[in-house]
């Protein structure tokens, strides 16, 4: 990318005679440069994140390698990417949460949380002196007046609501294999939207994946819009039934 750029690569404020803004672009590579793919879909009365389970060292205790964490009890958020930056975004997400609880006595609602998320990325690509954080959040919750919600923040600081969406080294095949499966417009619910969600992972990986290899966060309308992981039995259990389902 950098080859026939003349130096608009080496600054973040300049566009290059194209319109384009390099190190922006490169952040949005780096995102991808984990080889973590992680997947969304959104229910007619829940939303599931899937995310693989990558252990980088044998000598790593696997659970510390966590990419699914609850913002506040009800909203839910899958990060990808580098993950220094991904807990930088989830301490700025969970403060700004709670300045909102405590400004106005409610919960924040997922759309705002994810445009203060996007507005900051936005502010990270005007300035010199900063960097586009490396990492692209997930965000899942149940909204009171609008049911499931799930929403999506780009480095660039673009984000808009899905019915599924990805993120990381095959969220391209991921997106293809999801426009395939809600072309209908299916009203899919919890067990049938996780399972979707698990199934659209292996297909893009084209492996039978392990309990144990990928992470899996629901939100649903039936367990009071609490976002919580699934166990590893949990998981198993969908694994089984998609295996007997093909």
């Amino acid at each position: 990318m950098s080859r026939g750029s003349s130096g608009y690569d080496r600054h973040i404020t300049i566009f290059s005679p194209e319109g384009r803004l390099y190190q922006v672009e490169y952040a949005f590579k780096a995102v991808k440069s984990g080889g973590i793919t992680s997947i969304a879909v959104r229910g007619k009365d829940s939303v599931c994140l899937v995310t693989q389970k990558k252990v980088p060292d044998k000598l790593i205790d696997p659970s510390s390698i966590v990419n699914l964490f609850k913002v506040t009890p009800k909203i839910g958020m899958l990060v990808t990417g580098f993950e220094a930056d991904a807990r930088t975004l989830l301490q700025k997400a969970r403060s700004e949460a709670a300045e909102f609880r405590f400004k106005y006595g409610y919960d924040m609602p997922v759309d705002y949380l994810a445009r203060v998320l996007a507005d900051q990325a936005q502010v990270y690509t005007q300035h010199a002196y900063m960097r586009p954080l490396a990492v692209v959040p997930i965000l899942a919750a149940i909204d009171e007046e609008r049911g499931p919600q799930l929403f999506k923040v780009d480095p660039a600081g673009y984000y808009v609501g899905y019915k599924a969406t990805s993120a990381g080294a095959k969220d391209q095949e991921a997106e293809n294999y999801l426009e395939k499966r809600f072309k209908n417009d299916p009203n899919y619910s919890f067990d049938e939207a996780v399972q979707t969600a698990i199934s659209a992972l292996q297909n893009v990986l084209s492996e039978d994946l392990k309990a144990t290899e990928i992470q899996v966060g629901v939100v649903s309308e039936s367990q009071g819009g609490a976002f919580r992981t699934l166990t590893v039995d949990e998981i198993e259990g969908h694994l089984t039934a998609i295996s007997e389902r093909d």
